[in-house]
């Protein structure tokens, strides 16, 4: 039966998931179920319950990728984060030097440190800001760049 089954059920995979590495083990998934179902030679129509099964596997596929958000995930690419160190000391460091750079915000005049959040953590364009806030976008770039250097004298990595 394996052999009579893997090419079409292969095929049938194929045509509905997008990522060719995850069918062969959906293929083992289907034979899977059939040997925990035990004797199938009593089924009238196997090829209809194989497919049936291949039909339930499927749906279990789509149903935990949904639940995972797997399509919210990218995957790992080492030439982007393959020189990340996890090390407890260089994350203790990097903690560090969060906590002075919140320091540093907080120390800075009110408007400096709006403008500062409106752009770097919330996006905003220097033309919204300066309409936002009722200044030019010239007093916005001189506010940003106080900002910018105040962070950089406090924050440089040792």
């Amino acid at each position: 039966m394996n052999a009579g089954f893997r090419a079409s059920l292969h095929r049938y995979f194929a045509r509905r998931v997008r990522d060719a590495s995850e069918i062969d083990d959906m293929v083992q998934q289907v034979f899977e179920r059939l040997l925990k179902r035990g004797d199938v030679s009593n089924v009238e129509h196997l090829g209809g319950y194989v497919f049936q099964t291949a039909s339930s596997v499927f749906t279990d596929h789509l149903r935990r990728r949904r639940t995972r958000h797997a399509d919210a995930h990218d995957e790992f690419d080492e030439r982007n984060h393959g020189d990340v160190d996890f090390s407890p000391e260089h994350v203790l460091l990097e903690r560090e030097r969060l906590a002075r750079a919140t320091a540093v915000l907080l120390e800075l005049p009110e408007r400096t440190r709006v403008i500062f959040v409106l752009r770097r953590l919330e996006g905003m364009k220097y033309l919204d800001i300066a309409a936002r806030l009722g200044i030019s976008v010239s007093a916005v770039e001189k506010h940003m760049e106080r900002a910018v250097a105040r962070l950089a004298e406090s924050v440089e990595p040792e």
